[in-house]
């Protein structure tokens, strides 16, 4: 089938909606304070509008091997690509918050069927020698969206109407849509299959409240009882859906996939890297705007160089991924993204703005090695059948390890403020306020950063660890 396919004309179609979908979910970070003094919210009820997008996003793609089989490739892109614009016009038409937040959920179930049938569609068309570089490309897509959100909506916020975030989206959403309805033609051949009601309540209630629970110890601490309950909840429930697709004949998610040692090896270092990209993602712009005093914007464009650097690496490190399979990529990343992480557990109030610029950009060339590489190894291992649960497994253990990074690495931030706090306002007893939240929060985050370096030493560790051929090995992975 693969021959037949216009591979350019298809994938330039999947790379604009991925680039969409990503952007508009990186878009709001660093609007939420404007959302506060606009809609007259509280924080805690703003941040809904980024935690309630994880967990719509992170509810629906467990399911979307069961959507794979059952509705076609076009139809669940462009109705993907509708859900974007539905949950758009809702947004930027908003009078209230409750509808901004409700348009941001409509947005969010596109967004979690996207990236798993795209990885999907990839791993379809292309032999196992090819498919490092269409990843790559679609790793462009997914890298570049973020690289430009934060200065792009800086820029907006700053001369245009909030609303623009969204006004601006909806042409190139429905232009994508019309090109869609137009080329986007199906890949995968349907199934009659049968939807186990019960095991997507239970994928729903696990996930949410897994999800929920990690994104709530961030801000209340893990002491506080909702995040412990909504934790033990989320794993209990998690449990049962787990125990229950193992024992079933058509599981909803196969978990079988994790029979596959190189899938499962691939899987635990994702879990690792997620948590150190994600952590770095929220403790650089705090070290920067509570320990330095630079703006959102000026954070933004810290960020941005090494953000470029890596989308535009991606599609390179997925030709040499091609070339000389996952390992002496993973390993060469590795070795890039230690010392970034070293570098920087001894901030301080002079660390220079340029230093921090550099160090960005080797992390995220570090960062190009792995990701994208990481994705296509554990795929690549896995049988046909087993794809579309692969790619949903793998979607739905990067959304967790992001949260589970994220809270942690607040976590070590905050505790280790609150005593730096101490310590210095005895060994500087004139400090004021300011510059006693300010010393507190730098040396907190040089502290989180130890957390972080000894997590890419531990995937280094794993990697070595790795067969030299990681791409190559076949898979035995049992089928049901």
């Amino acid at each position: 089938m693969s021959t037949q396919i216009n591979k350019k004309v298809l994938m330039t179609i999947l790379i604009i909606g991925c680039f969409l979908s990503t952007l508009n979910q990186t878009l709001l970070n660093v609007a939420l304070s404007s959302f506060i003094e606009v809609f007259k919210v509280s924080p805690s009820t703003v941040q809904w509008l980024a935690t309630g997008f994880m967990l719509v996003n992170g509810i629906l793609i467990p399911i979307t091997a069961f959507l794979m089989k059952r509705f076609s490739t076009r139809q669940l892109f462009i109705s993907s690509m509708t859900l974007l614009l539905i949950g758009t016009l809702f947004c930027a038409l908003a009078p209230n918050f409750s509808i901004l937040l409700m348009g941001r959920m409509i947005q969010a179930a596109g967004a979690g069927i996207i990236m798993p049938l795209m990885m999907s569609i990839v791993m379809f068309i292309y032999p196992p020698e090819k498919r490092g570089s269409a990843m790559g490309l679609i790793g462009f897509a997914i890298i570049f969206a973020p690289a430009i959100a934060p200065t792009l909506a800086g820029f907006i916020l700053e001369y245009f109407s909030w609303r623009w975030l969204f006004i601006g989206l909806l042409p190139f959403v429905v232009f994508i849509i019309v090109l869609a309805f137009k080329y986007l033609i199906n890949i995968s051949e349907q199934e009659t299959a049968r939807l186990d009601v019960l095991s997507v309540i239970l994928s729903t209630l696990g996930f949410g409240f897994l999800l929920y629970g990690f994104s709530s110890a961030g801000s209340l601490g893990w002491a506080s009882l909702i995040t412990l309950s909504s934790i033990i909840t989320g794993l209990v429930i998690t449990s049962v859906f787990c125990i229950r697709q193992l024992k079933s004949e058509d599981p909803l998610l196969n978990l079988n996939v994790f029979s596959n040692k190189t899938f499962t090896m691939t899987s635990v270092i994702n879990v690792l890297v997620t948590m150190i990209m994600y952590a770095d993602m929220i403790l650089l712009p705090i070290y920067l705007q509570d320990g330095r005093g630079f703006t959102a914007l000026d954070a933004g464009l810290l960020l941005l160089p090494g953000a470029l650097v890596n989308a535009f690496m991606s599609p390179v490190t997925g030709k040499l991924y091609d070339k000389y399979g996952a390992k002496p990529l993973f390993i060469i990343g590795l070795l890039f993204v230690i010392p970034t992480m070293w570098v920087v557990t001894d901030l301080n109030d002079t660390t220079s703005f340029t230093f921090l610029m550099i160090r960005t950009i080797f992390l995220r060339v570090g960062l190009s090695f792995i990701t994208m590489p990481l994705n296509t190894a554990g795929l690549n291992a896995l049988p046909k059948l087993l794809i579309t649960h692969g790619t949903a497994v793998n979607n739905t253990v990067r959304q967790l390890a992001g949260s589970i990074g994220t809270a942690v690495v607040v976590t070590i931030f905050t505790v280790q403020s609150i005593k730096h706090t101490e310590n210095i306002s005895i060994e500087m007893p004139s400090a004021g306020l300011e510059q006693l939240k300010a010393l507190a929060s730098i040396y907190g985050s040089s502290d989180a950063y130890v957390f972080m370096t000894i997590l890419s030493i531990l995937a280094l560790i794993l990697t070595i660890f790795f067969p030299n051929k990681l791409k190559n090995i076949p898979a035995k992975t049992k089928t049901t």
